[in-house]
């Protein structure tokens, strides 16, 4: 790995370029809970959250680099190079790697997204050394070597496959291209048969070597782990592999910048011999940072989050049109897209989309009631809880926290700014997103005369 310069935040002094830096970023009750952040030389960034009442840690490495950072040939290079990294290090073969961590019972993963990528084990505490060397050794030690590059096509074709035999997991990407287009947020993750095809060792060696640099990574772990402890840890990791060369890098600043999507009324029809149609109704959602994200939450949880949610209400409950419906929301550094799904029978599909659209309607134009505010505040602040209840949550949500905002907030502050959102807040935030004309995405078996009424959902 070769360290390059990058946007980042303004460089120390040379006094502090030769020492690690450290900050309490977060101070939990009797050391529980307490999150520190230590930057090193190199520029990389390594956060902790401590909770000594558990048996097991989570370690993980986050890349400040996804799919949106692809040019249009190098679509699914990210994904790809997430795989390539589990192929084998100057120190270990892809089977040293993956039976390292089984002989201690482990779990290793990694997820690739637009923005980010992550790589992860999740072992008993007195584990986490041999956690720790492992990951270290697949982000700065990959070989990528071209055989290793031909062997795992197949599999990543067979992966785009078993994504294209999923409707319900297909309509999504085939949304993201209604809304945003050929772009690289509009591309699929996983990129596509011919760019996968096209893909050299070279290339993605090169891709490897720019955005896996120190400076782009945050090193992130949660469970009964000692910060100094993964500090000196993971920096003997990477000085070993030689990349914390340089003093005075300083760490990748989060993604910013402002996009604005101004698709509106468009129809993306792909035709597929399945038995439900699958369907995304959708507009322009809010960025990850815009601070009315907090209200966009709730109103999302109490039109579409629930099994007392209006959508799951009116369209399932009520005329039983379909098993699955429900509405999300996707937060992206300069933009985002609020959408609602559905599965249901082909010949019901446009009684599915009328009742869809007349609710967004009606809580663009009405509002919700207070009580449905207050219920959707309720779940949204159990179900934030709730999903921070392992290590594994917890290193996600620092990690991520770290690449994404460079801030922490704990649960405590998450939790007052859900219990803070106002029925005023939630109204207009639901008129503002809501009141955009939506864009349709569907799959399925419809027939000509069919696809004609779509754009009647759209219009």
């Amino acid at each position: 790995m070769t360290s390059r310069s990058s946007r980042a935040t303004a460089r120390p002094s040379s006094k502090e370029r030769a020492v690690a830096r450290t900050q309490t970023l977060l101070q939990g009750e009797n050391g529980i809970g307490t999150v520190r952040r230590t930057t090193l030389p190199g520029g990389l960034r390594i956060v902790t959250e401590t909770l000594p009442s558990v048996r097991s840690a989570t370690f993980g490495i986050w890349a400040h680099v996804g799919s949106r950072d692809e040019t249009p040939s190098l679509n699914g290079a990210t994904h790809y190079l997430e795989h390539l990294l589990f192929k084998g290090t100057e120190r270990r073969s892809a089977l040293d790697i993956s039976s390292a961590i089984d002989a201690v019972g482990g779990e290793m993963n990694a997820f690739t997204a637009k923005e980010y990528t992550c790589y992860y084990a999740r072992v008993l505490d007195t584990d986490l050394p041999l956690a720790i060397d492992v990951v270290c050794d697949m982000l700065t030690g990959s070989l990528i070597l071209q055989e290793d590059v031909d062997a795992e096509r197949g599999v990543i074709l067979e992966e785009i496959a078993m994504t294209e035999d999923d409707p319900g997991d297909c309509v999504h990407d085939l949304f993201a291209h209604t809304m945003l287009g050929d772009t690289p947020l509009g591309r699929p993750v996983l990129g596509t048969v011919d760019t996968v095809n096209a893909l050299t060792a070279e290339r993605v060696r090169r891709f490897y070597q720019k955005h896996y640099d120190p400076t782009h990574l945050v090193v992130a772990a949660a469970g009964n782990v000692d910060h100094a402890t993964v500090v000196r840890q993971v920096r003997r990791a990477f000085e070993k592999a030689g990349a914390l060369t340089r003093t005075d890098a300083v760490p990748l600043a989060p993604r910013d910048g402002r996009r604005s999507l101004r698709t509106a009324g468009k129809v993306e029809l792909l035709g597929r011999k399945t038995e439900q149609a699958h369907v995304v109704l959708g507009m322009p959602g809010l960025a990850r940072t815009d601070e009315r994200r907090w209200a966009l939450g709730v109103l999302n949880t109490a039109l579409g989050g629930g099994m007392s949610s209006r959508l799951f209400q009116e369209v399932r409950e009520k005329r039983g049109l379909a098993y699955s419906v429900y509405s999300y929301t996707s937060g992206f550094a300069d933009c985002g897209l609020f959408g609602v799904y559905a599965g249901c029978r082909p010949n019901q599909v446009h009684d599915v989309l009328k009742i869809c659209r007349d609710e967004l309607n009606r809580v663009a134009s009405d509002g919700l009631t207070d009580d449905e505010i207050g219920r959707a505040i309720g779940q949204l602040s159990g179900s934030t809880v709730l999903g921070l209840e392992d290590t594994g949550a917890l290193m996600n949500r620092i990690g991520k926290s770290e690449l994404c905002w460079g801030t922490q907030m704990s649960v405590d502050e998450m939790l007052a700014r859900i219990a803070a959102v106002t029925p005023d807040e939630v109204r207009t935030v639901a008129a503002e997103v809501l009141g955009h004309r939506p864009s349709l995405a569907v799959i399925g078996p419809l027939k000509d005369r069919q696809a004609d009424r779509l754009q009647e959902a759209v219009s």
